[in-house]
């Protein structure tokens, strides 16, 4: 063997480097080991135990159980937190802190450990309308709604659609009319299409990349251990995971925020023309849709839900503006029933969608009237509002507007209603204030102990915001965060120095979180999450033992196969297998991989693919020896013609591996990492490692046996006649043929990848009726199927439902799906179970949501990977062996395992009590195959 030096050294520098890469991980386990026992302890100390505190009430003592793994899990965290920058160890740079080995280790993926996985995508609308100087060109923005609509079922870019669409509606007009005159001197009115292409294209990368730096700066600010965020540029697309992470809202707010604060005049029913513009409307409105006319219907005697905003002032000014709730009088229980708006049942008059703010008596007895014209049920928010576009004749031209945010009871369920204020423009389509003028931003608490963000302008912005609010004194400014009026306070005075602050019903978590955002910047492309799932930590402990087991199972029977197989040589081969995993483990946790359960998956193949060299190789050191050939020479012999066919099995698996990381996302392309990493390392160590280690034996003049008692009997002059039962072959490939084209007609689980919705794993506290939940599922959800499959037995479901998944409210349409689902669920709930109670692991450990838009691109991906992947394996056994009939034999080949497979997931899916879906695993599964 030549190069020997060569292969011990980098055998030598491997195991040195994996060894101290994985220490980082032993001694962060350890410590934390450490910090859980002493946790334990106090709680044990501290706390009686469940059994004693409600002897014989099970849902008691769960709930009690419930808070002290919470309490043992903040007291853990704190004790870490203190101790996080003591000395743990030492590395390369000298000693080495809790906090900075945390970041050497090796990370476990959200299904090992529990977190949430969010896969968003940068819109491009937003950066184009901007680029267009906010045009209301009305063929542009059909251009833009068109390009939208044919995304979800186009594989080209976004950019792309847009000129496709506006060159049908506008053939001879230049793309440069619309992006010049603009802040940048790139494009002007004689640049061609090419060259506004072009702009645009570089405008959408820098967005993208400034994108993806502050939501890394939003995250590393949230106060996650290890975040992993991986753009995707070529689709638009940013991966987060967050491991830990159980505040699914928090999330949601943090990652979809363009954080494009603005500050906007309000118009009110103070103002004559407006009221006026308010009482044609109603008139109008009755007249074609209900029938009749009601003048008053501005007027009506009504209840509004409580109005959160507060005043808007300069720091330690104690004047505060009354509330809507405490203008018109209401109690607190009248607050609560007023949280949803009652529609009309005799006609379709306007008061079904609105329910009318009144005017109300101010603190010195005058006439106040509130920010918001009135109140709108959360699901007629998108019909009011065509409605308000078809009328907007009736009002001033420099109106746009705005729901409100919904208000929150001390459950943290959002009211049904939200409130609608009516915007006045400036320069008929901006604000008067953008949050650029913002230059910090924090969380504050006010004189009353409120919570609030406290945030200081720059001086071109503080100069703005004085003349504003001078110009405002005794009316509203709405304080509007990404389209949603946060509060609309009435200015006390005038502020001079650009100090000023935002109050409302928000918590310290929230009220921080938003400061940070402020502070941090807008984003200039929104980003809105088209794929999310949630994994609880219960689930993440059964994904570590059942991957663990699999593992060391697998390990194990191929550890003793080897020896009992192939003797003392069956022991290099063993050596080979370990290092290869050491190897494989401890680059992964050199280059900050995610170790995920797929990954573990990978690590199973790994083990049968190197063990798979180096049975190649002995079977055929075996048949150069029964030849009568001396150790030496069969040992030479049969690594060097050995070799053709283990690089042909690894280098095809290995191409197919290489398309799945292209087209995998998340945990997929954690397993295709895992097993390309695999594959490289099993070609040095099952070829190069095992060579070296049986020279060092042959060089002694020693050699190591290849033969066992039961191997010399296994196979000896076998001779299997295949051809005489072609025929019997011909009509099984028929059958699976046939079986194959049928289960196209029988039907799949298509995973909620493929189809998009929402799909939630519920544990409920006993076995329920499957058709009886879904009966109730489907009348709270309005009609909508939903399909539900069994995990286990009937005590644990997985429901999936598309209800308001085309929905564009994001965070509020996710919240009013889980509140219709608990609406449905709760009979077979503990008695009194609360919403919040309801959403927690206990109840829900997995919830996962695509949007139709996502699907639609992984199922185009998953077509795409396969049909790439017959192709790559065909020229590669064409360039190999030269002949065309190689490559179609082998085609054949891998089409009747896949048909095979396709049979089983078809025809086995109600028969199994587990499901068998179609989604990225499958797909990851199928290519492995193939490879």
């Amino acid at each position: 063997m030549q190069l020997k030096g060569l292969v011990r050294f980098f055998t030598v520098l491997l195991i040195i480097y994996s060894l101290y890469q994985l220490s980082f991980t032993w001694l962060v386990r350890n410590f934390e080991k450490k910090a859980e026992e002493k946790a334990t302890q106090y709680i044990k100390s501290s706390y009686p135990l469940a059994s004693a505190k409600y002897p014989g009430n099970k849902d008691s003592q769960a709930l009690w159980q419930e808070f002290l793994d919470r309490r043992l899990t903040q007291y853990r965290d704190s004790l870490i937190k203190a101790d996080e920058n003591s000395t743990v160890t030492y590395g390369i740079n000298g000693a080495m802190s809790y906090k900075k080995a945390k970041e050497e280790e090796l990370n476990l993926g959200l299904d090992l450990q529990g977190g949430m996985n969010v896969t968003l995508e940068v819109e491009m609308s937003g950066l184009l309308r901007s680029l267009a100087n906010n045009t209301t060109d009305p063929n542009f923005l059909k251009a833009l709604q068109n390009a939208d609509q044919r995304k979800a079922n186009s594989d080209a870019d976004f950019i792309t659609l847009f000129i496709q669409e506006y060159k049908k509606l506008e053939p001879t007009r230049a793309l440069a009319t619309l992006f010049s005159g603009g802040s940048s001197n790139a494009i002007n009115i004689g640049s061609t299409d090419q060259e506004v292409e072009v702009y645009i294209r570089q405008q959408a990368r820098s967005a993208f990349d400034l994108t993806f730096d502050r939501l890394t700066t939003r995250i590393d600010q949230f106060g996650v251990a290890q975040p992993s965020i991986n753009p995707i540029p070529n689709r638009g697309l940013i991966n987060v995971e967050l491991p830990g992470i159980k505040d699914k809202d928090r999330v949601r707010k943090l990652l979809q925020s363009t954080a494009n604060l603005q500050f906007w005049e309000v118009y009110t029913l103070k103002n004559n023309s407006y009221a006026s513009s308010w009482q044609r409307t109603v008139n109008a409105f009755n007249a074609k849709y209900g029938g009749k006319t009601d003048s008053s219907a501005a007027q009506k005697d009504t209840t509004l839900a409580p109005d959160s905003n507060a005043a808007i002032a300069k720091s330690n000014d104690t004047a505060k503006t009354k509330t809507l709730s405490a203008a018109i009088g209401t109690t607190k229980t009248d607050t609560n029933k007023a949280q949803t708006v009652t529609a009309a049942t005799q006609a379709n008059t306007i008061d079904k969608y609105l329910l009318f703010a009144q005017p109300f008596q101010d603190e010195k007895g005058g006439i106040a009237y509130p920010a918001a014209i009135g109140m709108v049920n959360v699901r007629d928010t998108a019909q009011f509002r065509i409605y308000l576009d078809e009328f907007k004749a009736n009002f001033p031209s420099d109106v746009v507007w705005a729901y409100g945010v919904a208000e929150k009871d001390k459950n943290g369920v959002a009211a049904t209603a939200v409130p609608l204020y009516g915007l006045k423009t400036y320069n008929r389509t901006q604000a008067k204030l953008e949050g650029d003028a913002i230059a910090d931003a924090r969380q504050d608490f006010d004189q009353y102990g409120k919570v609030q963000i406290e945030m200081t302008m720059r001086p071109a912005g503080a100069a703005i915001w004085k003349r504003m609010t001078e110009e405002n004194v005794g009316n509203p400014i709405a304080i509007v965060l990404d389209n949603i009026v946060f509060s609309a306070p009435n200015v006390i005075n005038a502020i001079p120095n650009g100090v000023s602050s935002i109050t409302g019903s928000y918590s310290q978590q929230e009220a921080a979180d938003l400061a940070n955002i402020l502070k941090i910047g807008k984003l200039p492309a929104p980003a809105k999450i088209v794929q999310e799932q949630q994994v609880g930590p219960t689930l993440g402990e059964e994904a570590v033992q059942g991957g663990s087991l699999s593992f060391i199972i697998s390990f194990v029977v191929i550890f003793m196969l080897m020896l009992l197989y192939y003797n003392t040589s069956g022991w290099i081969a063993n050596v080979a297998l370990i290092l290869n995993l050491l190897f494989t483990v401890g680059i992964l946790a050199g280059l900050g991989a995610t170790l995920t359960a797929p990954g573990i998956a990978g690590l199973v193949l790994t083990i049968g693919m190197a063990v798979d060299t180096n049975v190649v190789i002995y079977e055929r050191i075996k048949e150069e020896l029964k030849k009568g050939k001396g150790y030496l020479t069969a040992i030479n012999d049969g690594y060097s013609r050995s070799l053709p066919p283990v690089l042909d099995g690894h280098v095809t698996t290995l191409l197919t591996a290489i398309i799945l990381f292209y087209f995998g996302l998340g945990p997929v392309k954690g397993f295709a990492t895992t097993q390309i990493l695999g594959l490289l390392l099993s070609l040095f160590c099952g070829i190069l490692v095992s060579r070296w280690v049986s020279d060092m034996f042959t060089n002694k003049k020693k050699h190591v046996e290849y033969f066992t008692g039961i191997s010399r009997k296994i196979f000896q002059h076998a001779q299997y006649k295949f051809i005489e039962y072609r025929k019997i072959a011909y009509v099984i490939s028929v059958v699976v043929l046939i079986g194959g084209i049928g289960s196209f007609f029988n039907g799949f689980n298509y995973g909620v990848e493929f189809n998009g919705g929402r799909s939630f794993t519920v544990q409920f506290p006993q076995p329920v009726e499957v058709e009886k939940i879904r009966g109730e599922l489907n009348q709270v959800f309005e009609g909508e199927n939903t399909i539900i499959k069994t995990i286990g037995d009937n005590s644990k479901l997985d429901i999936t439902t598309s209800y308001l998944i085309k929905d564009t409210r994001g965070p509020v349409a996710d919240s009013i799906v889980e509140y219709k689902l608990y609406e449905g669920l709760k009979n077979y709930m503990p008695a009194g179970i609360s919403f919040q109670e309801f959403k927690s692991d206990r109840y829900i450990p997995q919830t996962k949501k695509v949007l139709p838009t996502i699907s639609d691109d992984l199922k185009s991906g998953a077509v795409k990977a396969t049909l790439f992947a017959l192709l790559v394996i065909f020229l590669y056994i064409f360039i190999r062996f030269r002949d065309w009939r190689y490559s179609l034999g082998t085609i054949v080949a891998l089409l009747h395992d896949v048909l095979v497979t396709l049979i089983v997931f078809s025809f086995a899916k109600d028969l199994v009590p587990f499901p068998l879906e179609i989604d990225q695993h499958f797909i990851a599964a199928v290519l492995t195959v193939i490879g």
